[in-house]
């Protein structure tokens, strides 16, 4: 099976090239003619020139043929061409080349060397694009998000992209301190993210919210942003939720930018000509502000820094060279004091107490790079070939004690008194490599994307992580002989396999009587070695916007997604006398869905402000599932394939301008997701009624110096149940999820038409100051719990709050 990859590789770099020269050598049909009457003495002439466009560029590998003969070449890389052939009468020159319109020159009884230059225009082909205007017409499920004022929004996790897709219909968000989102009843696995048309990676590690740091997409450096909730089309990976499609900018001239904020700061600076872009971005996160705002209190220094670079360099219009590098080095160290949680209804309050000792020291440094080389055969076709490297070195270790007792408010008497410790030594070092060509080619009515990409997955893991709880001198679980862990887990693996991945789709548009339709159709075909599994996931998404109305779209996808295990689902433990190992299971197989969306959107005005109201119903045949359960953000696999179950709902959004000249949008989604385990028909970890989410923007009348923001979220509440109990015993219900934060933005200083020519002001292009109020209702609201038992094995579920109302101040320089 090596061999076969090392094959597969070398085949895709012979491939790259061999593309190259055959979509150059394409030429029209040649008509025959009638053979042209030879001389009694052949006499042979030698034609060479150059071929170049219609901006003097040389058209490489451009047909060059004797009508009517076999003699004929192709152009070398300069446009350069020399061809020897008979000489005639009439000797007819063919030049052409797939993209341009073919040229004929004719020669009259050539003798000796001839010199011929010919430039060869465009063939204008149309691609047949709808004609939008103003708010731009969805044909697939990828939906454009507006970040046009995403400097201007405080957020308090690190991650504005992330923060804006929680608004979106069908997203849902449970935790203001992480960046991850579930989409549709999926887990955080399940959502892919795009940089460059190339898939980046989350470390593995992380358990909690605040350990995550700053999110790999760096919003300075945005230009374009997509996102699709299900039904995506096959050029995205395996996955079965969602897609986000980051595309990093080009610029022209020099434009930066630096901002401030009790929660850390950013630096960015890009520079570029027509044919040279570079854009280089630095940012410093820190929550110890935030974090103040948590029962526990303590000493926490979580200390976050992020370099990111984006190079793009174009010598020609034939060549483009892109790179992309990122280093993120995340730290987190916590030491606890003390901890004061009250918690119950309004007639049965309890206080939970904890004096701590200890402290925790975890490191996440991921380091990411990718290079483009992309070949524009004309403006209709292009080759691409993609390298990419993915790093991370990942540790977490900690040792914290806790003294606690639980009472009821006022009173002296305990409810539960005891103590516990936690300890853990986990390692893990992770590398993604992976190499592919992709290829567009687009025609009069279809557009053709292709690619091929193989992947080399290598982790080496060693964890060790127990729990020990006692309750009044008694440990726990209690048996009156033993001394046992409540909770032990030992993990010693190493794993390297290889994945391919190949996918074709084509979008073709048809105009008919009664509207245009558009068909996006395509299939994906994945191999995995550690488990030899063959993937095979055909998709597709019709619309069709009828003439009666073309303010109207119907759409309707459905495919078959399956989600290709990486190592955390693989992981299958095996207790024996209370010590828990990690087995990893070879016979694991990929979760599969079947995705049913139809939607449909209107678009309107008030006003004379652009409006879109949308639609979409969608269904989600799951099986093979592998059920896992969610503590903070850390999802725990059971390691096999042990359910089935479906996840069906609606999402409703209506999008544009509340405010003339703003972007705002309200999303609104009712969805229900079970599975099946062991004949027990369970909520899914994600099973809540409804979502709702609402992001507005505003300015003051008659001024241009005042922006506000408001976002917002309500997501059910999810179910929940002990720890290590399995999935059947949760048939508990977390409250709702609920936070609006607010944001203030005043321009101090506007430069956009330089008028200041003088002083710092000259180089300066805004200026602006900002408030927010995070959680400015100051809702508690919960993200996980831990659970206190006394001797006589009764619990208490005692809640993990969320970060309270905070405020937050902010300064932005644009240059």
């Amino acid at each position: 099976m090596k061999r076969l990859y090392r094959i597969i590789l070398i085949g895709m770099l012979w491939a790259y090239c061999g593309t190259t020269f055959l979509l150059h050598a394409q030429d029209e049909n040649i008509e025959p003619v009638s053979s042209l009457p030879t001389t009694i003495q052949t006499i042979r002439v030698c034609i060479r020139g150059t071929v170049i466009d219609d901006e003097k560029n040389p058209i490489e590998l451009a047909s060059v043929k004797v009508e009517g003969t076999l003699f004929g070449t192709v152009c070398d890389l300069k446009g350069h061409y020399s061809l020897t052939c008979e000489s005639a009468d009439s000797v007819v020159v063919v030049f052409s080349m797939l993209g341009y319109q073919t040229r004929k020159r004719v020669l009259q009884t050539p003798t000796d060397t001839v010199t011929l230059n010919v430039m060869l225009p465009s063939n204008g082909i149309e691609l047949g694009e709808v004609n939008v205007t103003e708010i731009r017409r969805q044909t697939n499920t990828m939906s454009d998000v507006s970040i046009k004022d995403i400097r201007h929004i405080g957020n308090a996790s690190g991650s504005g992209v992330e923060q804006m897709i929680t608004t979106q219909a069908g997203v849902s968000t449970h935790n203001d301190m992480s960046s991850q989102y579930n989409v549709r009843g999926g887990s955080f696995d399940e959502n892919s993210v795009y940089i460059n048309g190339i898939e980046v990676y989350r470390p593995l590690l992380i358990r909690a919210g605040q350990q995550e740091g700053l999110s790999i997409i760096n919003p300075d450096l945005v230009e374009r942003v997509s996102f699709s909730a299900g039904g995506f089309e096959a050029k995205y990976g395996e996955k079965m939720s969602s897609v986000l499609d980051i595309q990093y900018k080009r610029v022209k001239g020099f434009e930066g930018a630096f901002s401030a904020s009790l929660l850390g700061t950013s630096l960015y600076a890009g520079y570029g000509t027509d044919k040279f872009s570079m854009l280089h971005g630095l940012r410093y996160k820190t929550t110890s502000y935030l974090l103040k705002t948590l029962d526990t209190k303590g000493e926490y220094k979580p200390k976050d820094l992020d370099y990111q670079t984006y190079l793009s360099w174009s010598p020609n219009k034939r060549w483009t060279f892109d790179l992309i590098g990122v280093i993120s080095l995340n730290d987190y160290n916590f030491t606890p004091a003390d901890r004061n949680t009250r918690f119950g209804t309004s007639e049965d309050v309890k206080e939970f107490h904890v004096y701590f000792d200890g402290q925790e020291k975890d490191k996440f440094h991921t380091f990411f790079g990718a290079a483009t080389l992309t070949h524009h055969f004309n403006e209709q076709n292009e080759l691409s070939l993609q390298v990419s490297a993915f790093k991370t070195q990942e540790r977490e270790t900690f040792d914290i004690s806790g003294e606690y007792w639980l009472q009821n408010d006022g009173e002296d008497s305990r409810l539960a008194i005891g103590k516990y410790l936690q300890h853990a030594r986990n390692r893990m070092n992770a590398s993604v490599m992976s190499a592919g060509l992709v290829g567009r080619s687009r025609f009069t009515s279809h557009d053709l994307r292709y690619g091929l990409l193989m992947k080399r997955e290598s982790i080496n893991e060693r964890m060790r992580e127990w729990e020990m709880h006692d309750s009044a001198g008694y440990s726990l679980p209690h048996t009156g002989t033993d001394l046992n862990l409540d909770y032990n887990l030992v993990s010693r693996n190493e794993i390297s396999s290889t994945r391919i991945e190949a996918y074709v789709q084509d979008t073709w548009r048809k105009e008919f009587e009664e509207g245009e339709m558009i068909l996006n159709y395509g299939v994906r075909l994945c191999h995995w070695s550690w488990n030899n599994e063959w993937l095979f996931s055909p998709r597709a998404t019709v619309a069709f916007v009828p003439k009666f109305n073309d303010r109207l779209l119907f759409r309707f996808s459905t495919g078959l997604y399956y989600q290709a295990p990486f190592y955390k689902e693989i992981k299958d433990t095996v207790t024996v006398k209370g010590n828990t190992s990690v087995l990893l299971n070879t016979n694991i197989r990929s979760q599969r869905s079947v995705h049913f969306v139809l939607g449909g959107e209107y678009k309107f005005r008030v006003n004379n402000r652009p409006f879109k109201a949308s639609a979409e119903l969608y269904y989600k045949a799951l099986s093979d599932l592998i059920p896992y359960n969610v503590d903070n953000v850390r999802v725990v696999y059971y390691g096999q394939n042990l359910s089935s179950g479906y996840a069906a709902g609606l999402d409703l959004k209506l999008y544009g301008e509340f405010v003339p000249g703003t972007d705002s949008w309200v999303s609104v989604g009712l969805m229900k997701t079970e599975e099946t385990i062991g004949g027990v028909r369970v909520p899914r970890p994600t099973d809540h009624l409804l979502n709702a989410s609402i992001f507005l923007s505003d300015y003051f009348p008659g001024t241009t110096r005042w922006k506000g923001f408001l976002r917002g979220h309500y997501a059910g509440g999810l179910p929940f149940g002990p720890p290590h109990m399995g999935r059947e015993s949760q048939f508990f219900r977390m409250p709702a999820y609920r936070r609006l934060d607010l944001g203030l933005s005043y321009r101090l200083l506007n430069n956009e038409d330089n008028h200041l020519q003088t002083g710092v002001g000259r180089y300066l292009k805004n200026v602006w100051l900002g408030l927010d109020a995070f959680n400015i209702l100051d809702i508690s609201n919960v993200n996980s719990y831990f659970w206190v038992t006394d001797i006589a094995q009764n619990q208490y579920a005692v809640p993990n709050y969320l970060t309270g109302r905070q405020v937050n101040f902010r300064v932005l320089v644009e240059f």
